[in-house]
């Protein structure tokens, strides 16, 4: 999956005891009714936003991960997350036509690369 936007707020990287690494980035749609949708980078795909700027237009190629969990008192709650995995930056030119470019930075991955389901 993919979605277009302009970047409207970048976090600062996370980092845990473990080695593990986060970042996340707001992306505003530019469609009649805006989201401004979270996705979040792990691990080395943290690397991706070194270039990226506030009010860029990107294409964010992402994954909808969903966990269970079980509370205290033993209720099961779900909770989802939009990962993303590869940044396309789209240039705006003079004429009003735009032009899509990978990220010297994106690597070539498809999301089959993070699909841990077992199914």
């Amino acid at each position: 999956m993919e979605i277009i936007g302009r970047v409207k707020k970048l976090f600062d990287t996370q980092k845990f005891g473990s080695g593990f690494r986060k970042r996340e980035m707001v992306l505003t749609t530019e469609e009649p009714y805006p989201q401004n949708i979270l996705i979040e980078f792990i691990q080395d795909k943290v690397d991706l936003l070194g270039s990226i700027r506030l009010e860029d237009k990107i294409k964010v190629f992402i994954n909808i991960r969903g966990r269970e969990w079980t509370n205290p008192e033993g209720v099961i709650k779900y909770f989802n997350s939009i990962q993303g995995w590869k940044i396309e930056e789209i240039h705006q030119h003079s004429l009003g036509s735009t032009k899509k470019t990978s990220s010297p930075i994106s690597p070539s991955l498809s999301s089959d690369d993070f699909d841990d389901l077992p199914f």
